[in-house]
């Protein structure tokens, strides 16, 4: 692997543009709500994105990369790593499919490899760290894949949220629902479900019983301190709360916090907080 050119790829859902150090491709999916298409890459207008999903009244939806997205992507490698959305809340999985299969028959000697998180944004940002530090011990292809399933099933997702809103206009949940949640200070806790779904579990009130319900379903599942990614669509104040209750009772944390980009924001709406741990 030392001598091959590599090649890390991901769907925008993942929350981040470029890697410093790594041969990075995010591939930007898209949202649409009526006339308007939204394209999750770096010259995204995030606040006019979101003001325009809460003017628009009508159904919205999402756009997977297309197969040529991902080819691009790809460039040259001899080895592409990837991960992708959740496949059961997008296409983006079997699109990178057909493409890594258009990319090998066209390239007979590459490898390429793309994980479906069965997850999305923060927990994908943990798959993309795990692959370059895979990369760093000089591990073979076949071990970095047989490494990266099981690192998968170590990791998870929890998430907070203020809105269903959009769920509801890409027709996910009902509208009565979504319009139950943000009345008195209502917040959604869920998590990803080991199917890809993502999960509501408990409805809190307000943002202290919020994230003390989060920091209890993360030690449900094994969270016993170590590495955590919080991301938050203009949130930065509840992120950064959470953070400071993680690192008083975890003193072995490492954790970063980071804004959603666009897809993340359409799906979790303003005010969301969410969290991607190892188990």
């Amino acid at each position: 692997m030392n001598q091959c050119k590599i090649k890390l790829v991901a769907d925008s859902s993942i929350n981040l543009l470029t890697y410093e150090g790594i041969d990075f491709a995010s591939v930007p999916m898209r949202v649409v709500a009526g006339d308007n298409e939204y394209v999750d890459d770096a010259a995204l207008d995030l606040p006019a994105m979101l003001k325009g999903l809460k003017e628009h009244k009508g159904k919205s939806s999402t756009a997977c990369p297309s197969v040529g997205d991902w080819l691009n992507a790809f460039g040259d490698a001899d080895v592409v790593l990837g991960v992708t959305i959740t496949s059961n809340l997008s296409g983006c999985y079997n699109a990178s499919q057909v493409a890594a299969r258009q990319y090998m028959k066209k390239h007979p000697d590459a490898k390429v490899f793309i994980l479906d998180s069965l997850s999305t944004g923060p927990e994908m940002h943990l798959i993309i760290e795990k692959y370059i530090e895979l990369i760093g011990q000089g591990l073979s292809f076949e071990e970095i894949v047989e490494a990266i399933q099981r690192y998968s099933k170590k990791t998870h997702l929890m998430f907070s949220l203020s809105s269903l809103s959009n769920f509801a206009k890409n027709g996910r949940i009902s509208p009565a629902v979504a319009a139950a949640v943000g009345l008195l200070n209502i917040r959604i806790v869920g998590k990803a479900s080991d199917e890809g779904t993502l999960e509501p579990m408990h409805k809190c009130r307000g943002e202290k019983k919020a994230l003390a319900q989060l920091l209890s379903c993360m030690e449900a599942v094994g969270f016993k301190g170590g590495k955590v990614h919080l991301s938050h669509t203009y949130n930065l104040e509840m992120a950064e709360r959470f953070a400071e209750m993680l690192r008083q009772k975890y003193a072995d944390i490492k954790l970063t916090i980071r804004q959603n980009l666009g897809l993340c924001s359409y799906y979790a709406e303003e005010g969301a907080l969410m969290v991607g741990f190892e188990g």
